[in-house]
Protein backbone atom coordinates (compact mmCIF):
# COMPACT_ATOMS: atom_id res chain seq x y z
CA UNK A 1 0.00 0.00 0.00
CA UNK A 2 3.05 2.04 0.35
CA UNK A 3 4.00 2.77 -3.09
CA UNK A 4 6.87 5.21 -3.45
CA UNK A 5 7.63 4.88 0.13
CA UNK A 6 11.34 4.28 -1.18
CA UNK A 7 11.55 7.30 -2.47
CA UNK A 8 10.89 9.22 0.26
CA UNK A 9 12.79 10.93 3.02
CA UNK A 10 13.08 9.56 6.40
CA UNK A 11 11.31 12.85 7.81
CA UNK A 12 8.38 12.42 4.98
CA UNK A 13 8.45 8.78 6.63
CA UNK A 14 7.84 10.23 10.21
CA UNK A 15 5.54 13.02 9.51
CA UNK A 16 2.97 10.65 7.15
CA UNK A 17 3.28 7.76 10.27
CA UNK A 18 2.77 10.69 13.17
CA UNK A 19 -0.65 11.47 10.49
CA UNK A 20 -1.77 7.62 10.92
CA UNK A 21 -1.08 6.88 14.54
CA UNK A 22 -2.65 10.17 15.21
CA UNK A 23 -5.90 9.42 12.90
CA UNK A 24 -5.77 5.88 14.00
CA UNK A 25 -7.00 7.77 17.45
CA UNK A 26 -8.86 10.64 16.16
CA UNK A 27 -10.75 10.20 14.53
CA UNK A 28 -10.98 6.54 12.84
CA UNK A 29 -10.04 4.73 16.57
CA UNK A 30 -13.85 4.82 18.92
CA UNK A 31 -12.69 1.67 20.62
CA UNK A 32 -9.63 3.65 21.78
CA UNK A 33 -11.14 6.67 22.59
CA UNK A 34 -13.73 4.94 24.76
CA UNK A 35 -11.01 3.30 26.74
CA UNK A 36 -9.11 6.82 27.24
CA UNK A 37 -12.51 8.21 28.18
CA UNK A 38 -13.22 5.30 30.82
CA UNK A 39 -9.94 5.67 32.41
CA UNK A 40 -10.78 9.66 32.59
CA UNK A 41 -13.74 9.26 34.05
CA UNK A 42 -12.45 7.12 36.75
CA UNK A 43 -9.78 9.84 37.95
CA UNK A 44 -10.70 12.92 39.80
CA UNK A 45 -6.87 13.78 39.77
CA UNK A 46 -4.39 14.48 37.33
CA UNK A 47 -1.47 12.20 38.64
CA UNK A 48 -3.53 9.08 38.94
CA UNK A 49 -4.55 9.03 35.16
CA UNK A 50 -1.02 9.78 33.93
CA UNK A 51 0.32 6.50 35.53
CA UNK A 52 -2.74 4.39 33.80
CA UNK A 53 -2.24 6.31 30.67
CA UNK A 54 1.76 5.99 31.02
CA UNK A 55 1.26 2.49 31.77
CA UNK A 56 -1.08 1.49 28.98
CA UNK A 57 1.43 3.34 26.50
CA UNK A 58 4.75 1.40 27.63
CA UNK A 59 2.28 -1.81 27.26
CA UNK A 60 1.33 -1.18 23.87
CA UNK A 61 4.46 -0.02 22.46
CA UNK A 62 5.96 -3.20 23.79
CA UNK A 63 3.34 -5.60 22.02
CA UNK A 64 3.11 -2.83 18.88
CA UNK A 65 7.00 -3.57 18.38
CA UNK A 66 7.00 -7.03 18.85
CA UNK A 67 4.26 -7.84 16.43
CA UNK A 68 5.36 -5.41 13.56
CA UNK A 69 8.81 -6.98 14.08
CA UNK A 70 6.88 -10.27 13.67
CA UNK A 71 8.17 -11.54 17.08
CA UNK A 72 5.05 -12.08 18.25
CA UNK A 73 1.54 -12.03 16.69
CA UNK A 74 -2.36 -13.50 17.80
CA UNK A 75 -5.06 -13.29 15.42
CA UNK A 76 -7.44 -10.46 15.43
CA UNK A 77 -10.42 -13.08 16.25
CA UNK A 78 -8.54 -12.72 19.91
CA UNK A 79 -7.32 -9.44 20.20
CA UNK A 80 -10.49 -7.31 19.38
CA UNK A 81 -12.78 -9.04 21.73
CA UNK A 82 -10.52 -8.53 24.46
CA UNK A 83 -10.07 -4.97 23.45
CA UNK A 84 -13.55 -4.24 23.97
CA UNK A 85 -13.52 -6.55 26.80
CA UNK A 86 -10.89 -4.41 28.19
CA UNK A 87 -13.07 -1.47 27.59
CA UNK A 88 -15.93 -2.66 29.29
CA UNK A 89 -13.95 -4.16 32.05
CA UNK A 90 -12.58 -0.69 32.93
CA UNK A 91 -15.79 0.92 32.64
CA UNK A 92 -17.49 -1.08 34.80
CA UNK A 93 -14.73 -0.86 37.15
CA UNK A 94 -15.95 2.83 37.60
CA UNK A 95 -19.39 1.82 38.36
CA UNK A 96 -18.00 -0.79 41.20
CA UNK A 97 -15.38 1.61 42.50
CA UNK A 98 -15.88 5.20 43.94
CA UNK A 99 -11.81 5.88 43.48
CA UNK A 100 -8.95 4.11 41.05
CA UNK A 101 -7.79 1.30 42.72
CA UNK A 102 -3.91 0.34 43.11
CA UNK A 103 -3.86 -2.46 40.58
CA UNK A 104 -5.66 -0.36 37.80
CA UNK A 105 -2.09 0.15 36.56
CA UNK A 106 -1.29 -2.77 36.55
CA UNK A 107 -4.83 -4.06 34.70
CA UNK A 108 -4.42 -0.97 32.29
CA UNK A 109 -1.23 -2.40 31.93
CA UNK A 110 -2.48 -6.16 30.75
CA UNK A 111 -4.89 -4.36 28.49
CA UNK A 112 -2.50 -2.44 26.77
CA UNK A 113 -0.69 -5.40 25.73
CA UNK A 114 -3.80 -6.43 23.48
CA UNK A 115 -3.80 -2.69 22.54
CA UNK A 116 -0.75 -3.15 21.13
CA UNK A 117 -1.40 -5.53 19.15
CA UNK A 118 -4.47 -4.18 17.61
CA UNK A 119 -2.44 -1.27 16.57
CA UNK A 120 -0.03 -3.25 15.21
CA UNK A 121 -2.97 -5.01 12.67
CA UNK A 122 -3.27 -1.81 11.38
CA UNK A 123 0.19 -0.99 10.23
CA UNK A 124 0.83 -4.46 8.80
CA UNK A 125 -2.37 -3.49 6.96
CA UNK A 126 -0.79 -0.43 5.77
CA UNK A 127 2.68 -1.28 5.03
CA UNK A 128 6.04 -0.86 6.43
CA UNK A 129 8.75 0.98 4.94
CA UNK A 130 11.64 -2.03 5.09
CA UNK A 131 14.41 0.59 5.11
CA UNK A 132 13.12 2.64 7.40
CA UNK A 133 11.14 0.52 10.24
CA UNK A 134 12.16 2.20 13.01
CA UNK A 135 11.20 5.67 12.27
CA UNK A 136 7.64 4.34 10.78
CA UNK A 137 7.01 2.52 14.06
CA UNK A 138 8.04 5.03 16.39
CA UNK A 139 6.59 7.56 14.49
CA UNK A 140 3.35 5.94 14.67
CA UNK A 141 3.29 5.39 18.37
CA UNK A 142 4.25 9.03 18.65
CA UNK A 143 1.26 10.12 16.71
CA UNK A 144 -0.92 7.60 18.79
CA UNK A 145 0.45 8.99 21.81
CA UNK A 146 -0.49 12.43 20.96
CA UNK A 147 -4.06 11.64 19.70
CA UNK A 148 -4.58 9.66 23.52
CA UNK A 149 -3.34 13.03 24.85
CA UNK A 150 -5.48 15.04 22.74
CA UNK A 151 -8.68 13.44 24.08
CA UNK A 152 -7.40 13.31 27.73
CA UNK A 153 -6.50 16.99 27.91
CA UNK A 154 -9.80 18.00 25.84
CA UNK A 155 -11.99 16.31 28.53
CA UNK A 156 -9.86 17.58 31.34
CA UNK A 157 -9.82 21.38 30.34
CA UNK A 158 -13.69 20.54 29.87
CA UNK A 159 -14.64 19.07 32.80
CA UNK A 160 -11.80 19.68 35.52
CA UNK A 161 -13.34 22.82 37.09
CA UNK A 162 -16.53 20.85 37.65
CA UNK A 163 -15.31 18.20 40.03
CA UNK A 164 -16.58 18.98 42.58
CA UNK A 165 -19.93 19.80 41.44
CA UNK A 166 -23.14 17.92 43.16
CA UNK A 167 -24.10 16.16 39.87
CA UNK A 168 -20.46 15.11 38.23
CA UNK A 169 -20.31 11.91 39.91
CA UNK A 170 -23.60 11.03 38.06
CA UNK A 171 -22.11 12.32 34.95
CA UNK A 172 -18.90 10.33 35.39
CA UNK A 173 -21.05 6.87 36.09
CA UNK A 174 -23.72 7.45 33.05
CA UNK A 175 -20.57 8.27 31.05
CA UNK A 176 -19.02 4.76 32.44
CA UNK A 177 -22.56 2.45 32.08
CA UNK A 178 -23.05 3.55 28.53
CA UNK A 179 -19.15 2.85 27.70
CA UNK A 180 -19.44 -0.20 28.99
CA UNK A 181 -22.95 -1.01 27.21
CA UNK A 182 -20.84 -0.07 24.10
CA UNK A 183 -18.14 -2.37 25.10
CA UNK A 184 -20.01 -4.83 26.25
CA UNK A 185 -22.07 -4.94 22.53
CA UNK A 186 -18.92 -4.88 21.06
CA UNK A 187 -17.93 -8.01 22.68
CA UNK A 188 -20.72 -9.82 21.64
CA UNK A 189 -20.05 -8.34 17.87
CA UNK A 190 -16.38 -9.48 17.37
CA UNK A 191 -17.15 -13.05 19.15
CA UNK A 192 -20.74 -14.12 17.88
CA UNK A 193 -21.34 -12.18 14.81
CA UNK A 194 -18.02 -11.86 13.37
CA UNK A 195 -18.01 -12.94 9.59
Amino acid sequence: MMDGIAEQTVWDVIGLYLQLGFEHILPKGLDHILFVLALFFASSRLKPLVWQVSAFTLAHTLTLALAVLGWFTLPSNIVEPVIALSIAFVAIENLVFKDVQRWRPLVVFGFGLFHGLGFAGVLVELGMPQGQLLPSLLSFNVGVEAGQLTIILAMWFALHRFREASWYPLLAKGASGLIALVALWWVVERVFLAG
